[in-house]
């Protein structure tokens, strides 16, 4: 149990400081943002208990927050993400999800699940912090554009890292 606290504690901080020193120097033609951040909360474990995965949620997008002087956006677009996250693994279940020892990622579940598992994630975060930023209809096709540009370059960084620190198969 201390390890999986370690590793996400690590991951936490890794995120927070790749998001931050990186990622937020990132803005390409103003439409696209990677925020790949919202990785930490893809990866937790299955097993965590939903206070703690909103809990968890909220304060990585709190310190992001803190860090861009966005007043509570993320954490609020992180919360709802995490709020989203069973209902959405539920609705493109496999069945390898189920046991004890499975986590969210490519390595035991398959490219394909994570791949719609990001998607839908990273899709209903941007779409709630884009409208939250905008706060106005006025550019709905605009921050429509943001929405899906945004989601496709965060999902594949967030694919590319998981990749990148894919444990083999023993």
């Amino acid at each position: 149990m201390s390890k999986i606290i370690i590793i996400n504690s690590l991951r936490f901080i890794l995120l927070i400081l790749l998001q931050v020193l990186v990622l937020n120097n990132v803005n390409l033609g103003g439409y696209i943002n990677p925020y790949v951040y919202v990785m930490f909360v893809l990866l937790l474990p299955f097993e965590t208990p939903k206070w703690l995965l909103l809990l968890s949620a909220f304060l990585i997008g709190l310190s992001i927050d803190l860090f861009m002087g966005s007043m509570g956006m993320h954490a609020a677009a992180t919360t709802f993400m995490a709020f989203l996250r069973p209902s959405v693994s539920r609705i493109i279940h496999s069945r390898r999800e189920y046991e004890p020892s499975i986590k969210p990622g490519i390595n035991d579940l398959g490219i394909k699940w994570f791949l719609s598992y990001t998607l839908l994630l990273v899709f209903a975060h941007h779409t709630l912090l884009f409208f939250i930023e905008a706060f106005r209809f006025e550019e709905f096709f605009s921050i429509l554009n943001r929405i899906f540009l945004s989601t496709i370059v965060s999902s594949l960084l967030i694919i590319l890292l998981n990749l990148l620190v894919k444990k083999e198969r023993k």
